[in-house]
């Protein structure tokens, strides 16, 4: 199966490494928005015609389906985006709520929802999780979190400072939703802070555990075919992509 994997920017590729890991496809197309990253701070319409140009772009290649790797365009143009597409569309947070719901069996469990302003502004986590029976929940735009990990900021004093400016007032949680595709790459630096007993849910294995419920994978692809796009700087795309995935 060729699957198209989309996000706003760099931060995308951290759902393709769980993909990889997993060993699910035998040629995954990533595309990142680069030009126009971040899409955090945009407005729905705007965030929504970005999704559309996205699958007009995805049409270049005949897609089993498209994985929106972005969770501010998973909370905000899903909908919009399966109406153009001509294959099946899955974005984050939907797998991200059902990943904490199958790891958690309390649920009256504490969970602490970290985004950026826009997917926290949507209210679109805090919506599945209620419907799944969660309504104990922390909700927390922490965007400075995205610049800091395309900075290659993934510990240290400047990070410290953030996490003491975001979470000062925060219970420490059963679980955290990592709700941006970016902050995996700081879940140590995250853990270390609220303790290893505080279980993360990353979109990357969430979407996976999703799909893995939705079809059935009979093979593996040890080594499947990789194709960067960006609309602005492929190249440097490409030199990140070698470094996070070790390709």
């Amino acid at each position: 199966m060729k699957v198209g994997v989309f996000d706003s920017g760099i931060g995308g590729l951290t759902v393709v490494k769980s993909l990889l890991d997993h060993q699910l496809f035998e040629e995954i197309i990533y595309y990142g928005d680069t030009a126009r990253v971040p899409y955090g701070i945009k407005d729905k319409n705007t965030i929504i015609r970005y999704g559309l140009e996205a699958v007009e772009f995805f049409k270049n290649f005949e897609l089993g389906l498209i994985i929106v790797a972005c969770n501010t365009v998973s909370a905000y143009a899903l909908a919009e985006m399966r109406e153009i597409s001509s294959c099946p569309i899955y974005g984050v947070v939907k797998a991200g709520a059902l990943a904490t719901s199958n790891s958690l069996s309390d649920k009256n469990s504490n969970i602490l929802v970290l985004g950026t302003n826009a997917t926290i502004k949507s209210k679109a986590y805090e919506l599945e999780l209620n419907k799944l029976g969660f309504t104990n929940l922390q909700i927390k735009a922490t965007g400075l979190f995205v610049p800091l990990v395309e900075e290659e900021i993934y510990n240290g004093e400047i990070l410290d400072a953030t996490f003491k400016h975001y979470f000062k007032d925060i219970k420490i949680p059963r679980a955290i939703i990592l709700g941006c595709t970016h902050f995996p790459l700081i879940s140590e630096a995250i853990s270390n802070y609220f303790g290893e007993d505080v279980q993360l849910i990353h979109s990357g294995d969430a979407i996976v555990e999703y799909l893995e419920s939705e079809f059935n994978f009979n093979k593996k692809y040890k080594n499947p075919e990789l194709k960067f796009f960006a609309s602005e700087s492929p190249d440097a795309l490409k030199t990140i992509a070698k470094k996070w995935l070790n390709y």
